[in-house]
C-alpha cells in the first residue's frame, strides 16, 4: 500500500463573510491511499484561523503519514491526535479504498433511498445581501435558516424580529451562530432578545475558552446554547467530559474535520447522550469531497434534527458532487462516468 497527498485551494464565488473576517479562498489537502488497482480518496479539510491542526508542520505530518500508510490504524490515530483534519483524511481514504465509487458509509442513503433535511445557511453582510439569501432558501422550501450574526447586532436583529412577524415558530425554525462574537455581558442581553423570538438557538455566543463565563450563560439562558468552537482542540477523552460537565451546554456541534473525524465525533456524541446533551453535525467549508463523506456518515447517525451540511456552491473550482438537494433534501446522486 502507497500513499500521496496533494493541496488543493478552492476558490470562493463571492467572498464568504463571519465574525472572524471574510473569506475569499479556502486551502485543503486530497490524500489517496493506493493497494494494487485499488484508490481510496479523502480530504484532509485543515480550517486556516480555526483548525487545531493549523500549525506549520502540517504537510510534514502529511508527508509523514503517507510513508507510515501501511502502520496500524491505533498506531496512527495516536499519532495524529494532534492533526485531527489528517486523521479525518485518513479515515476517508481507507473507507473509500474498500467501498470504491465514491462510498463510505454505504446504506439507503448512498443507495438514493433515502436523505437527510439540513438547514439554509445565510452569510453574513449588508442588510440587502442577507435579506436576499433569506428569501433564496424560503423559495427552495427550506423551514430551518440559520443565520451568521455578531458583526452589526441591531440590523441582524431587525432581521430577526421581519422574519419572526412573518414565519411563527412553527413555519420557520431560526438558529443563529455568533462564531464567538458577544463579550459575556453582550450575550446575555442578546440571549434575552433571541429568547423574545424564539430563536431555536445559538452557537457559542462568547469565545472558546471562556468556561466559567460559558457555564453561566448556559445556566440561565432563556435561549438554548450549542457549543461549536469550545469543542476543537479538546483531544482527551477526560477533558470531554470534563467541558461537558463544567459548562453543561443545552447542543453540541460536530465539526467532523475539527473534532477528530469520525472517531472524534461518534466520541462526542456518546458523552453528549450521557449527559443528555442535544447534538447535529454540520460541515466546515470542506469541498465537494469531504462533505459527500461527512453527509454519509451523518445519515449512520440517525438524527433528525436538521443537520448543518452545505451543498458546496460556495466555490468556483470544486470537484464534482454526488450530493443534490431537493428544497431542503439533501440525496446522493452516483455519477455516471
Amino acid at each position: 500500500m502507497r500513499a500521496k497527498y496533494y493541496r488543493y485551494l478552492l476558490q470562493f464565488k463571492r467572498p464568504s463573510g463571519t465574525s472572524r473576517g471574510v473569506l475569499y479562498e479556502k486551502e485543503t489537502f486530497i490524500l489517496e491511499v493506493f493497494d494494487n488497482d485499488k484508490k481510496g480518496i479523502g480530504e484532509c479539510a485543515v480550517f486556516r484561523g480555526l483548525s487545531y491542526d493549523d500549525v506549520p508542520d502540517y504537510e510534514e505530518k502529511l508527508q509523514w503519514l503517507c510513508e507510515n500508510i501501511e502502520e496500524r490504524p491505533e498506531y496512527l490515530n495516536e499519532k495524529l491526535r494532534e492533526y485531527p483534519s489528517i486523521w479525518f483524511g485518513y479515515e476517508q481514504a481507507m473507507l473509500n479504498l474498500k467501498y470504491g465509487d465514491h462510498l463510505y458509509f454505504p446504506g439507503e442513503f448512498t443507495e438514493g433511498k433515502s436523505f437527510i433535511t439540513i438547514n439554509g445557511l445565510i452569510w453574513m453582510g449588508d442588510v440587502n445581501y442577507m435579506e436576499e439569501q433569506i428569501q433564496d432558501k424560503l423559495s427552495q422550501g427550506f423551514h430551518c435558516i440559520k443565520l451568521k450574526i455578531g458583526v452589526d447586532w441591531n440590523s441582524e436583529h431587525d432581521i430577526l424580529k421581519s422574519l419572526r412577524k412573518k414565519f411563527s415558530r412553527d413555519q420557520l425554525e431560526l438558529r443563529v451562530d455568533a462564531n464567538g462574537g458577544f463579550t459575556p455581558d453582550k450575550a446575555g442581553e442578546v440571549l434575552k432578545q433571541l429568547a423574545d423570538l424564539q430563536i431555536h438557538s445559538i452557537e457559542q455566543p462568547v469565545k472558546a475558552g471562556n468556561w466559567k463565563e460559558m457555564a453561566e450563560l448556559c445556566l440561565h439562558t432563556p435561549t438554548p446554547i450549542a457549543l461549536d468552537e469550545e469543542l476543537i482542540g479538546i483531544l482527551d477523552t477526560e477533558k470531554k467530559k470534563e467541558l461537558l460537565e463544567t459548562i453543561r451546554p443545552q447542543y453540541i456541534i460536530l465539526k467532523p474535520s475539527l473534532v477528530g473525524g469520525f472517531l472524534g465525533s461518534d466520541e462526542w456524541i456518546a458523552l453528549a447522550e450521557d449527559y443528555k446533551i442535544g447534538w447535529w453535525i454540520t460541515s466546515a467549508l470542506e469541498s465537494n469531497m469531504g462533505l459527500n463523506a461527512i453527509a454519509q456518515y451523518t445519515y449512520t447517525k440517525n438524527n433528525e434534527m436538521p443537520q448543518g451540511l452545505g451543498t458546496g456552491a460556495l466555490f468556483t473550482n470544486n470537484f464534482e458532487s454526488q450530493l443534490a438537494l431537493e428544497g431542503e433534501k439533501l440525496f446522493f446522486r452516483k455519477i455516471i462516468s
